[in-house]
């Protein structure tokens, strides 16, 4: 428990964190998986079990941005690692390759760190292959110490290595053998912005007697160098990074290059099938889009290794240190308790209604040391007199008065001659298509599950 804690405490040294790290993750294995490293046969078999494919399958996902699970305090959320595992395992280790395209983590807080290492152990339990990182993923990953090992489970390729490392590979093959032929997919990371398209052909040279499927991972790619790569790179797969949270196909129908970006957040996978034609028994792309749906059954290494970091988050006391700033006007929260004096009937309504009880949404499903769920079960979580944990602050739990009507101190002191002013909440704060994905297009019907004033 003393090396759990240690990596979670605060800004440390690069060198002491990079140990510190090494030691969590040697737990997260351990307490996920027991005493020894996952296999096909360890592992909880999916509820469906592996199909053989006609050809090989590529299994893609990326630009996960942090996002390791729903909140699960609503329903029809998509996405969560564990879930993922079922969609991988519904094709035998032999015919498929996992593949993340990078932007692990949005940004390099404390939380983002613990996280980043929390996705190196899940690409570990999910049998990933091959991981691009970005420029940010390289920084990161070299400050954790997360690079130096050569005990590697997956293969790294990176565009963002820098000039003088030549050492560190650019591209990942793997060999397969179908009906009787050798098919071998090839990998390149590429920056569209800074790598000459000659590179790619060079990485993509034939092998007498096999076919190949060549892809390249582009970093910095927009739509006009996006078009450039698909006539000049050669390539059978060009994967781009885009600000879409779906998987998008940019080329078209059968067209190729096959252009396509993989969304954001996990909560889509991308499968894409290559079998040989019956005609002119070419290696022919079939893309797909698989929903992370919330149905799909979960797995139990992994959800282990999700309640690991749930602690790591609690003990390093992530949401204590959440940043916080003064209210104008040296205004203050003061709960909805203090409003019930005056507005009892208001009160009385509002306390029989779903936000009156929020954060318990929170605790049932263990999210509730979480910063990035509890700042919609609370109020003010952002501000210096308001929420800080369910101890210190329990008059600050659920979504009360003042998310919606502003901080109230002013109001109470002048027993209601000052009017509540902002900062104010709407419902679009919090209900968006990520955290409430029944909320669009039923506003109304919403409404209703809140009222508790009298007028119309």
């Amino acid at each position: 428990m003393r090396m759990r804690s240690a990596w979670a405490r605060g800004r440390k040294s690069r060198s002491s964190r990079c140990i510190d790290i090494k030691l969590v993750l040697v737990v997260l294995c351990v307490l996920t998986v027991g005493l020894s490293c996952p296999s096909e046969t360890a592992r909880k078999p999916s509820v469906r079990p592996a199909q053989e494919p006609d050809g090989i399958v590529l299994f893609f996902t990326g630009n996960e941005l942090g996002a390791l699970k729903p909140c699960g305090c609503s329903g029809g959320q998509l996405g969560g690692l564990s879930k993922r595992a079922a969609i991988f395992r519904g094709v035998p280790a032999r015919r498929r390759m996992i593949l993340d395209a990078g932007a692990l983590v949005g940004d390099d807080r404390e939380q983002d760190l613990i996280k980043f290492g929390v996705l190196f152990e899940a690409f570990r339990l999910l049998g990933y292959d091959v991981a691009n990182l970005t420029r940010q993923d390289i920084a990161t990953a070299r400050s954790l110490g997360l690079l130096s090992g050569s005990d590697q489970a997956f293969a790294i390729i990176s565009a963002a290595w820098g000039p003088g490392r030549e050492d560190r590979p650019r591209r990942f093959s793997k060999e397969f053998r179908v009906k009787g032929r050798d098919v071998v997919v090839n990998v390149v990371a590429l920056d569209a912005q800074s790598d000459p398209m000659a590179r790619a052909t060079e990485f993509f040279a034939s092998q007498p007697g096999r076919q190949s499927v060549d892809i390249v991972i582009l970093e910095n790619c927009d739509a006009q160098s996006r078009q450039a790569w698909a006539r000049g790179a050669g390539a059978d797969c060009l994967v781009c990074p885009t600000d879409s949270d779906e998987p998008q196909v940019f080329s078209e129908p059968g067209a190729k290059p096959l252009i396509f970006t993989p969304g954001r957040f996990g909560r889509h996978v991308v499968r894409i099938e290559a079998g040989f034609s019956e005609a002119q028994g070419e290696l022919v792309l079939a893309f797909e889009d698989v929903p992370v749906d919330e149905t799909l059954p979960e797995d139990e290494p992994l959800e282990g290794l999700y309640r690991q970091y749930q602690i790591l988050v609690r003990q390093g006391n992530i949401l204590e240190k959440y940043p916080r700033v003064p209210l104008p006007d040296d205004l203050r929260y003061v709960g909805s308790r203090n409003c019930a004096s005056c507005h009892e009937y208001e009160y009385s309504r509002w306390s029989s209604k779903a936000h009156a009880d929020a954060f318990a949404t929170l605790v049932e499903v263990g999210s509730d040391y979480d910063p990035e769920c509890v700042v919609c079960h609370v109020v003010g979580m952002d501000r210096s007199s308001g929420f800080v944990t369910a101890d210190r602050t329990p008059e600050m739990k659920n979504v009360g008065c003042e998310n919606c009507h502003g901080p109230g101190s002013e109001h109470v002191r002048t027993w209601g001659q000052a009017v509540t002013v902002e900062p104010k909440s709407t419902c679009l704060d919090c209900h968006t298509p990520e955290h409430s994905s029944g909320y669009a297009g039923h506003e109304a019907e919403y409404l209703k599950k809140i009222v508790h004033w009298r007028e119309p």
